[in-house]
């Protein structure tokens, strides 16, 4: 193990380079945490695919809520391929700086399906960026299964550096920032989620999930994003109040630039 001095000094020079990048929030998670939380099958522990692995690096972007509210539009469709570029293209810098100073390092792709269909017919990625996020101490995980931040919500997009560098990790967060106020499962368009009784996460029918956003691509304007939209959680909520845009407004831009213009 490094020296505390030398693991902090390395901290810090990657939250460093990340900032540069754009990078709103970072966390780190020890990879000992997917055991010591089993919320997953070990397939999915980091430990299970790249047995080398000590340190999960989280970095999280925003989702500008005026441009969420106007979902499914094209106008939020840009918005989320243009932060899964930015992630994508930010983790992989990081992982490279890493490889510089000697480590092993490699990024996990903000996403980790080929196309939603796939998720249709077996709705589950490689790796859990969630979760990731949980034990980097970004944020609790929600009714909706999202990871919610204290300073966006859940409107934040996640990714994932994997190393071997030995960097110390943070607190995971311990009391939940769900509100359990159900605005998520009222506005869910697919009706997705039913309450779980005894437990805040509501159980998900991820395969309708995944269905109604493959209908949205066909439409030209996907994903969703109700669940994250009407979220009251997030220091965002405050810059923007409770609706940023006019209802004659999301009628606007649902009416162009997608398959769904009348």
């Amino acid at each position: 193990m490094m020296p505390v001095s030398d693991r902090a000094a390395l901290k810090q020079k990657i939250k460093r380079e990340a900032k540069k990048l754009g990078i709103n929030l970072l966390g780190v998670a020890s990879v000992e945490r997917w055991e010591e939380y089993g919320e997953t099958d070990r397939a999915f522990f980091p430990t299970g695919i790249w047995p080398w692995s000590r340190t999960v690096i989280v970095m999280g972007v925003q989702i500008f809520l005026p441009m969420l509210e106007t979902t499914p539009s094209v106008v939020y469709s840009e918005l989320y391929n243009t932060t899964n570029r930015m992630l994508d293209e930010s983790a992989y810098r990081i992982a490279n700086f890493l490889n510089t100073l000697g480590h092993r390092a490699f990024f996990f792709p903000r996403d980790g399906y080929g196309d939603i269909s796939v998720l249709v017919r077996k709705p589950e990625a490689a790796f859990s960026h969630v979760l990731a996020g949980k034990y980097a101490g970004l944020g609790t995980i929600g009714v909706s299964h999202t990871l919610l931040t204290r300073e966006y919500g859940p409107r934040v997009r996640l990714v994932s550096v994997i190393s071997d560098a030995d960097i110390a990790p943070d607190r995971v967060i311990g009391k939940d920032l769900c509100v359990n106020c159900g605005l998520c499962k009222k506005s869910c368009p697919a009706g997705v989620f039913t309450a779980h009784p005894g437990a805040l996460i509501a159980d998900m029918d991820k395969n309708k999930c995944a269905a109604y956003h493959q209908r949205l691509k066909n439409e030209l304007r996907y994903p969703c994003g109700a669940c994250t939209r009407v979220c009251p959680v997030g220091l965002d909520r405050k810059i923007y109040g409770a609706s940023s845009v006019t209802e004659e407004g999301i009628a606007h831009c649902q009416n162009f630039g997608s398959n769904n213009a009348v």
